[in-house]
């Protein structure tokens, strides 16, 4: 029995093997639209320039690594990511932030940001928000 089993083991080993391979083309088979290069940073931006209640809306994609989607300048807001990440972050609860208004401008900014979902919302309503805007502008300014 012992002498059986060293070669039915081995046996197994090389089918398993073998599987493996097969399942890795039978996946690209069985799924031809999966991208396994989608970028880690696919973003959608909205812009109010007046605000969120006067319509006037502008909005387009950004994509990085490699940089591209509709936004006017994809490479300098790609680059000013990668350089300011926590911008991409909700302000801590604690916060102290100045009272003051920066102006009516309003965005939001939805996604997927170093392969991080994001979901969040800007404005010039305050110090905090202010220096946040001012910091995104490659970002937020659709003149390019």
């Amino acid at each position: 029995m012992r002498a059986l089993a060293a070669p039915a083991l081995a046996l197994g080993l090389a089918l398993a093997g073998c599987g493996a391979a097969g399942d890795t083309d039978a996946g690209d088979t069985l799924n031809p639209g999966a991208d396994d290069t989608a970028p880690a940073t696919a973003l959608e931006l909205t812009v109010w320039p007046e605000g969120h209640d006067s319509g006037r809306a502008e909005s387009w994609t950004l994509e990085c690594d490699p940089a591209g989607g509709t936004h006017p300048s994809p490479e300098a807001a790609c680059s000013l990511l990668a350089d300011n990440a926590d911008l991409l972050a909700p302000l801590p609860d604690d916060v102290m932030c100045t009272q003051q208004f920066g102006g009516p401008e309003q965005a939001a900014i939805r996604g997927t940001f170093q392969s991080r979902e994001v979901d969040l919302r800007y404005s010039r309503a305050n110090g905090c928000e202010i220096a946040r805007w001012d910091t995104l502008t490659p970002l937020l300014d659709a003149s390019g």
